[in-house]
């Protein structure tokens, strides 16, 4: 049943890399991308946030009408509150997404020396160029929507292109994934982050306790990522706690009344937080 979910969403975003690619070949990207500046590099403390643009939550539903967002504006409030990254969908039938949006993210970003990723179920290494393309700096990868062999190419196009790289697990299996993926490309692994997805991909709800019961697995060599379930100060207070390094914020940051005090409190709590487990830990 969860693969059904992430077969779909694999399937519509195939269905578009295969009709960009016949509007622009692959090589006109490279051409595009060997023109533009480095993007910013990402830049992580004892605990960081990525902050996120999501105008549409499949589990939520509509967040913020594209009409009414300027997304310039929200990723350079994100910026100087202290976020490491942003994280900007790009997916357009269930979250609205799109790849002007990552463009006009990463613009804002760019002058303020903050990487933008393209969130989306990327399926292939266009994509990747896509991405950069429009300006991002990094991309998520979904360990369990793709065989191994193009789940390969996708990181290694993006790692080729001095991208990072957020693999995303939901479970042990995938954890063990990573765990090769990393181990195969060690000359890499600063470019390289490992995250926990918390939500069912059924239900489309949190499941309780799955970062703190993953965390211990996750390789310890690469940044590790709560992704989901981070609504308040609380809750990085405890992922920091937990092992992780970064927590990715999305619905919650898009809902809040202020965004900025939001994300500068999680930041407050979980450096606290990770301040505490290392001094417990000497």
């Amino acid at each position: 049943m969860s693969g059904d979910f992430l077969a779909n969403m694999a399937a519509s975003s195939r269905a578009r890399s295969l009709g960009a690619q016949a509007v622009t070949p692959a090589r006109e990207l490279r051409a595009r991308i060997a023109d533009l500046p480095a993007a910013p590099r990402l830049a992580l403390d004892h605990f960081d946030l990525i902050a996120e643009v999501k105008l549409r939550s499949p589990a939520v539903g509509l967040l913020k009408a594209a009409a009414e967002e300027d997304v310039g504006e929200r990723v350079a409030s994100y910026a100087r509150a202290g976020a490491a990254a942003v994280s900007i969908l790009t997916e357009p039938s269930r979250f609205d997404g799109s790849l002007d949006d990552l463009a006009a993210g990463s613009d804002a970003l760019a002058p303020l020396k903050v990487p933008a990723m393209r969130k989306d179920f990327l399926v292939d290494g266009y994509q990747v160029l896509e991405g950069r393309a429009a300006g991002a700096g990094g991309v998520l990868a979904i360990l369990r929507m793709l065989p191994r062999r193009d789940l390969e190419e996708l990181i290694d196009t993006a790692l080729g292109l001095d991208m990072f790289v957020l693999l995303e697990t939901f479970d042990l299996a995938d954890i063990e994934l990573a765990n090769a993926l990393i181990d195969a490309r060690r000359a890499h692994r600063g470019l390289l982050m490992t995250g926990v997805n918390s939500r069912d991909l059924v239900t489309l709800k949190v499941v309780p306790g799955r970062l703190d019961a993953l965390a211990s697995a996750l390789p310890a060599s690469v940044p590790r990522v709560a992704e989901s379930g981070v609504a308040t100060a609380a809750d990085a207070a405890r992922v920091a706690a937990a092992g992780y390094d970064v927590a990715l914020v999305g619905s919650a940051l898009m809902s809040a009344t202020d965004p900025a005090a939001l994300a500068r409190d999680m930041l407050r709590t979980g450096r606290a937080a990770a301040a505490a487990l290392a001094g417990a830990a000497r």
